[in-house]
């Protein structure tokens, strides 16, 4: 074979698959993107996913039409075996012949098989539980406890001190930090009852032998019951993305709108009431919106007249003595900080000790506060939340093993007997980490149709034939049976990285069909450049002849990209570390959803091809055949 006999024939070949190659990746990259729709954490979470794929895939694209047949005209060279000398290639057609044979002969035992398993999987989905993302471990712990709200400063930091003890002494735990109160920041409104502690944990490696995050959390949660605590778990950054996005610092919250705040404690509590039990519910616990101590001083004015006092006096005493007065202002660098007087705390600690502050007179000397003032503690609401202008209330819980929407489900038909009994004015709103569920829900809806008309779009443009289109499309369903059963029998809960490992699997799914497509294409062109394009001239047989070659002969291209694909996202199934819980629903669709695609399209696919061309050629007396070159 001379030079320009072997640059013919790559350039033949080039011409052959580039178009189907340059328009199965171009439907790749379409296919994802809709996933750029996506918004709030979902969408900052995979839009550098979908940015990195597009570019890559793009890039990929025109270098399979420009820089791969240059390349194989520097590298293909020298003598070259046919495709019955290569020993894997034999031993694949002696496997797939048989099947393939079997599957053009009992053509609707086949048919009817694929069918069944896409039936099957459809209630396999259904029945999957659902969340809005599937939890990432942050590799350390937020434990959140919740005391009473009247909790002195005292009390707090004993409890504080207590429970960093108890933690410490867990062997899996490498450091515990606790807070209690709100931080020196006007974005942390935190009240002394409510406790932040991070538990930061030691290398898996380290822990005990069976030792789980789950079984760790449900350890420390036992060893620390303290009367008068509700516990609450949790993870730092996660409870921080809550609190900001949906106001609640749990996975869920029940908002309880009015206009009292007493109704509305009482209205929760009928909520948690009825929350009590549900599977899957923890960490349940009504936001305190009364039981807040304050202290009163009604000020005698008869006595203000008998030692000469006015209210002001007074007052400014008040607020020396417990809020502190500024006495100075200090610089340091560039900063100025004011300095602050007021009674220690020995001198304020009980309402005894504050009546004993003296006021100093003109005529009588320093008497005592407790002279002219009647000082005591009254109940009240230790914080006020309000939204759209009302007064709001929280009933706050997690969950944890079980689905988020299948426990929010169950709480709602609980919950949905209250609704007819609130006091006017008053109503309730599901928040926290199932209101993100929905609004995903919402945006997945909307998104994955625009997927499919997408897909359809370029397969048209690809074989200018809505025939053609439609049958590398029906890939797409029984690249969904695969998909179901790994998701199902790995046991994740539908989320939005499994929609995303969907939409991503719809483009693999057909790019192995436009391939099979363009063989069997090639293959009616010989068979008619043969034969001619009559029925006369054409029989069944040579129909099926051809179809068998275009499939069995070409098999291992269709196979290498099958494998290519299977061989960049197995080794996701074994990879541990921090994102890799997040990744694992991406690509469980993935992975079997392009095993069953790729199953139906050696199999069925051929046959279907075969029923079109029998059915144009009984009817019409020619075959329709397009081009198959660029």
């Amino acid at each position: 074979m001379t030079n320009d006999e072997r640059l013919a024939i790559i350039e033949k070949s080039s011409q052959q698959v580039s178009r189907g190659i340059f328009f199965s990746t171009i439907i790749i990259v379409a296919s994802f993107l809709p996933v750029f729709l996506l918004t709030g954490q979902e969408g900052k979470l995979f839009h550098p996913l979908a940015y990195t794929k597009t570019f890559i895939l793009l890039i990929d694209a025109v270098l399979a039409v420009t820089l791969a047949p240059v390349l194989l005209s520097f590298f293909m060279k020298g003598k070259f075996k046919t495709e019955e000398q290569n020993p894997i290639n034999r031993g694949l057609e002696r496997v797939y012949a048989p099947l393939i044979n079997w599957c053009l002969t009992w053509r609707k035992t086949t048919i009817a098989i694929n069918l069944l398993l896409l039936a099957i999987s459809i209630p396999l989905l259904l029945s999957l539980g659902t969340e809005f993302m599937p939890p990432l471990d942050e590799g350390s712990i937020l434990f959140m406890p919740i005391t009473q709200p009247d909790v002195s400063n005292t009390e707090v930091k004993r409890i504080l001190q207590v429970q960093d003890k108890i933690i410490k002494q867990v062997p899996e735990v490498a450091g515990v930090l606790g807070k209690a109160g709100r931080a020196s920041t006007a974005t942390d409104n935190a009240p002394l009852s409510m406790i932040e502690t991070i538990i930061q944990l030691k290398p898996r490696s380290e822990w005990r032998a069976g030792m789980t995050k789950a079984k760790l959390i449900a350890e420390l949660n036992e060893k620390l019951q303290i009367p008068g605590v509700v516990n609450g778990w949790t993870q730092p950054i996660i409870n921080r993305i809550n609190m900001l996005s949906t106001g609640v610092r749990t996975d869920v919250g029940v908002k309880v709108y009015g206009q009292q705040l007493d109704t509305i404690y009482q209205v929760s509590q009928r909520v948690r009431a009825a929350l009590t039990g549900v599977p899957g519910v923890q960490d349940l616990y009504v936001d305190p919106i009364t039981g807040g101590k304050y202290l009163q001083i009604d000020i005698k004015r008869d006595q203000l007249a008998r030692y000469g006092l006015s209210v002001d006096q007074v007052n400014e005493v008040v607020e020396t003595a417990i809020g502190g007065a500024p006495v100075a202002t200090t610089v340091e660098g560039r900063r100025r900080f004011s300095i602050n007087v007021r009674l220690a705390e020995d001198f304020r600690n009980s309402v005894a000790a504050l009546g004993r502050i003296p006021i100093q007179t003109t005529a009588y000397g320093p008497v005592p506060l407790s002279a002219v003032a009647t000082l005591r503690f009254t109940g009240g609401p230790p914080m006020i939340n309000s939204e759209n202008a009302q007064l709001r209330g929280a009933v706050l819980f997690n969950v944890r093993d079980r689905d988020l929407g299948g426990t929010v489900k169950e709480a709602m038909q609980r919950v949905q007997s209250l609704q007819g009994k609130l006091p006017a004015g008053y109503y309730l709103e599901w928040s926290g980490q199932y209101e993100n569920l929905i609004s995903s829900q919402r945006t997945l809806l909307f998104i994955l149709p625009i997927v499919l008309l997408v897909i359809f779009g370029c397969l048209y443009f690809a074989f200018h034939s809505v025939r053609e289109a439609l049958l590398s499309l029906v890939t797409i369903p029984f690249a969904l049976i695969g998909g179901a059963y790994m998701v199902y029998f790995y046991g994740v809960h539908l989320s939005v990285a499994v929609a995303v490992g969907f939409i991503a699997l719809f483009g693999l799914a057909v790019e192995t069909g436009v391939i099979m497509v363009i063989y069997l294409n090639d293959a009616m062109q010989q068979l008619v450049a043969a034969k001619g394009n009559s029925s006369e001239t054409i029989t069944k047989q040579d129909l099926r002849d051809a179809v068998f070659h275009g499939a069995a002969k070409r098999l291992r291209p269709k196979l290498m990209t099958v494998s290519v694909a299977l061989f960049g996202l197995v080794p996701v199934l074994w990879a541990t570390g921090t994102g890799s819980d997040v990744m694992l629903p991406i690509v469980l669709p993935m992975i079997g959803g392009v095993f069953t695609s790729s199953t139906h399209i050696l199999l069925v696919t051929p046959l279907i091809f075969l029923m079109t061309k029998e059915y144009e050629l009984r009817k019409f007396g020619k075959l329709d055949v397009l081009a198959v070159k660029h």
